[in-house]
């Protein structure tokens, strides 16, 4: 009977053990991921659609959008808003003119959705494995 409650108290703690090492594991992840600051000189701005090539992205890296708020604004969009310039209803819309953007597992479309902006190439398209 000893041996039954032993087997039972064993199997708890592996348990108990293999969720803490989730755990770690997890944290592991997230503390690797990157922050990019979008654009090459470092400002989202025109001509911003070819920036993240050559650029491997993962779930949980961090994109920095810096740019004039009076100028300027990130929009979160999916593929068909993205191909079109056009904005969504309902599309999160940053406006600080610092944005951070945690990037999802998938596809990530962000366009500047001031008249004639998108269609001048400030957009880009992430791909966050």
């Amino acid at each position: 009977m000893a041996k039954g409650r032993g087997s039972a108290s064993w199997s708890a703690r592996a348990i108990v053990t293999l969720m803490v090492v989730s755990v770690l594991l997890l944290q592991a992840d997230y503390v690797q991921a990157a922050t990019y600051t979008v654009g090459d000189s470092g400002v989202w701005t025109y001509n911003a659609v070819g920036w993240p090539k050559g650029k491997n992205f993962r779930a949980g890296d961090v994109l920095v959008f810096n740019y004039n708020p009076r100028m300027h604004n990130v929009v979160k969009v999916d593929s068909g808003s993205y191909n079109n310039c056009q904005t969504p209803a309902g599309a999160k819309t940053y406006t600080s003119g610092k944005d951070r953007i945690t990037l999802s597992k998938g596809q990530n479309f962000f366009i500047c959705n001031f008249p004639g902006h998108c269609e001048n190439a400030m957009k880009i398209a992430v791909t966050a494995v």
